[in-house]
């Protein structure tokens, strides 16, 4: 336990676990392989260190760091403190971070300064004064990662304040939000942890693309650790890397997306690879269409487990051990069953409870809920609702239980191998940003690779000579490569419905049936 008189946090519980896992090993990634009670020694020395620079009790920690293996271990540093720590992906467009800034207002700043795509120089010119902290050497910053702390333990302040975390998401205009976990959340962790252990499943030996500005990547990490397994961070998706890592340190559990499922079963490194240790296989983060699941149970095994959560409520549902049942075949459709304590309803728009197999909307009761959204309370009053959360997600049960969804209620396009949420009005706003264009509209398309990209319909003046390839440097420039267009349409008008509003339905259906004709000519 930490020494002084602060308050205990459940970062002491888990320090308490590190003692006990002892010299098992705990981390694994960047060339580093860390033990439990190197972990421990690490954390302790890295909260002496923050604290020895001007971090104390309830300071805002802005924190920019992918998945590097330290990554965790900082969480739990600045938790032991009593922080609230506030993570920033590295991939935010660069228009949304003053947003950001002005919505978390840091008191410290801590980034990885071995990454050369990290937004840390940018953020330490735009915080003057504000104490920095880095990962690895030459950086604005003392480096974390060599902290030691000969003593063994940190001397607090007294009154220390009770860890929370604010994790970015974006709302359906791409607005940056903050979605506030409290310490709740990461004793329910531990709860669900000491759980796991209690029924005598095995070791995890977890691979993992999920970092820790996710809220999927907070509870995939420390569960991991918690359990006492062995949890491989990496930062890059590349299938061979991904096969010969499951081969080679006998990965038994993992998390994909479906766009990385379907890279995996494509790749020829798949072939002959030896993935008899697997006990957990994850897909999640968008829906997986059924004819791909049956190919990743042929090739795996009854070890696939789908999942569906959000940053506000992260596990929601899940269904393990699936198998290709001739008597329930929907069931590949599926999300599941509730997860744990989860209780769902479907409502409709006055919020009445809908009967199995009527559409409406997703809400969801569970101790993993957050706890609002920084800064705005408007909209977690609209969120947050007696206890419940509405996921805005579109969908119905069955009788026996199991969650589909059918749409999403928010204008979102979900892209990229790792299923990275973007939204079209940010996109939007910059393609009208161009002197000779009138108006736009963008709607996510279907993508082979990575599921969906953004696709532009654009209005310009009579005259205008500008060109599809400007207008899609001119989004990568403002925002970045993720969010340009996959192309540009350039029409006479935008369709309108009946309260005057750009009718995207319609721009789907015309997408479609032009795709429909190609395929027919």
């Amino acid at each position: 336990m930490t020494d002084g008189p602060g308050h205990a946090t459940y970062v002491d519980r888990a320090l308490d676990l590190f003692a006990d896992f002892g010299d098992r090993e705990a981390l694994v990634g960047g060339g580093r392989r860390i033990t439990y009670t190197e972990a421990a020694a690490l954390v302790r020395a890295m909260a002496a260190a923050l604290t020895r620079h001007g971090v104390r009790p309830g300071s805002a920690v802005l924190v920019t760091v992918a998945n590097a293996v330290e990554g965790p271990l900082l969480q739990l540093a600045l938790h032991l403190i009593g922080c609230r720590t506030m993570w920033v992906a590295p991939v935010t467009a660069r228009r949304e971070v003053d947003e950001f800034l002005r919505r978390a207002r840091p008191d410290a700043l801590v980034y990885d300064a071995r990454d050369p795509a990290s937004l840390g120089p940018e953020l330490t010119a735009a915080l003057p004064g504000v104490p920095v902290c880095c990962l690895g050497p030459g950086g604005a910053g003392p480096d974390l990662t060599a902290a030691t702390d000969p003593a063994g333990s940190v001397a607090l302040p007294a009154a220390v304040r009770a860890p929370e975390s604010f994790l970015q998401t974006s709302g359906t205009t791409g607005t940056p939000k903050l979605v506030h976990h409290t310490e709740s959340f990461y004793a329910q962790i531990l709860t669900l942890a000491a759980d796991f252990r209690a029924a005598g499943f095995p070791l995890l030996r977890h691979l993992s693309h999920s970092p820790m500005w996710l809220a999927s990547g907070q509870i995939t990490t420390l569960f991991n650790l918690f359990t006492g397994g062995v949890l491989f961070l990496r930062d890059d998706w590349d299938p061979v890397a991904f096969v010969a890592t499951v081969q080679r340190e006998r990965i038994n559990s993992t998390f994909v997306t479906p766009p990385m499922l379907y890279e995996l079963l494509d790749h020829p490194a798949l072939v002959g690879a030896d993935f008899s240790a697997m006990f957990m296989f994850n897909v999640g983060a968008g829906p997986a269409a059924p004819a791909r699941l049956r190919q990743a149970i042929a090739r795996f095994g009854p070890v696939l487990r789908i999942v569906y959560g959000l940053s506000e409520a992260v596990v929601i549902t899940a269904l393990p051990g699936l198998i290709d049942d001739p008597e329930h075949p929907q069931r590949l459709r599926s999300c599941g069953r509730p997860y744990g304590d989860v209780r769902i309803e479907i409502r409709d728009d006055d919020g009445t409870v809908l009967p199995p197999g009527r559409d409406g909307e997703v809400w969801v009761h569970t101790r993993l809920s957050f706890a609002g959204y920084h800064g705005q309370p408007e909209l977690t009053a609209q969120t947050l609702v007696d206890g419940w959360v509405r996921t805005r997600d579109i969908g119905h049960l069955d009788d026996d239980g199991f969650l589909y969804l059918v749409d999403r209620a928010h204008d979102m396009i979900v892209t990229h191998r790792r299923n990275w949420a973007i939204f079209c009005r940010p996109i939007e706003d910059a393609l009208a940003g161009h002197p000779q264009v009138r108006a736009a509209a963008v709607i996510g398309v279907p993508d082979e690779t990575v599921g969906e990209v953004p696709y532009a319909y654009v209005v310009t003046a009579p005259d205008a000579t500008v060109t599809e390839a400007e207008l899609i440097d001119l989004v990568t420039a403002e925002l970045n490569e993720m969010w340009a267009p996959a192309g540009v349409e350039f029409v006479d008008r935008l369709p309108v419905n009946r309260s005057v509003k750009v009718d995207k339905r319609a721009l789907r259906a015309q997408y479609a049936a032009r795709g429909a004709a190609a395929v027919g000519t």
